[in-house]
């Protein structure tokens, strides 16, 4: 259909047009500045097409016989959806969603032309939070590696192993994840 086309065609685009993107309606637009709320915004939209696909395939993936015996025991459709479709489909929709937020964390583009282009050395808090100013992991530890200081060296370096790290235990949830909940029919 028009819309699966275009959701899968919104799933290949670059991170970089999101991050035009999220700089023209959420900065410009919206006037939300440059702050965490408009950088989470445009991460969610760089991250919706490929959580929706996978939700679709997962429960595409779930056998019409399943259905078919649920709509035989007398079981109303909200009733197979609930009870039937999406307990067997959990394990690819949880997959997916880990899968996407692992890739938003590794995206460093969208982020730079909302707003996290500047080296900040405070740390952001207070009840305005979401409408500070940020900073990414990746240009932190750009600019740490840039300094001749040594210190700040082995600082990037750990900065390095924890967003390593981070990916790694995201990877080992879905795979987890998947296997727990995955189903043999």
């Amino acid at each position: 259909t028009f819309l699966e086309v275009n959701l899968r065609n919104l799933a290949g685009v670059p991170s970089i047009v999101y991050g035009i993107l999220g700089l023209y309606v959420f900065v410009r637009a919206f006037r939300l500045d440059q702050s965490v709320i408009a950088a989470a915004l445009t991460l969610s939209l760089l991250i919706l097409p490929v959580v929706v696909i996978a939700a679709r395939e997962a429960i595409r993936a779930v056998p019409d016989s399943l259905r078919q015996a649920s709509y035989g025991l007398g079981a109303t459709k909200w009733q197979t959806v609930s009870r039937v479709v999406l307990p067997n489909a959990v394990a690819g929709i949880v997959t997916g969603v880990v899968l996407a937020v692992a890739r938003a964390i590794g995206e460093t583009a969208p982020l730079l032309l909302v707003g996290g282009a500047g080296f900040i050395t405070t740390i952001p808090g207070g009840w305005d939070v979401l409408s500070d100013s940020f900073s990414v992991m990746p240009l932190q530890i750009y600019s740490y590696f840039a300094t001749p200081d040594q210190a700040f060296k082995e600082i990037a370096a750990a900065g390095i192993m924890v967003l390593l790290s981070i990916l790694i235990s995201l990877y080992a949830i879905a795979f987890i994840v998947r296997g727990r909940f995955a189903r043999k029919w």
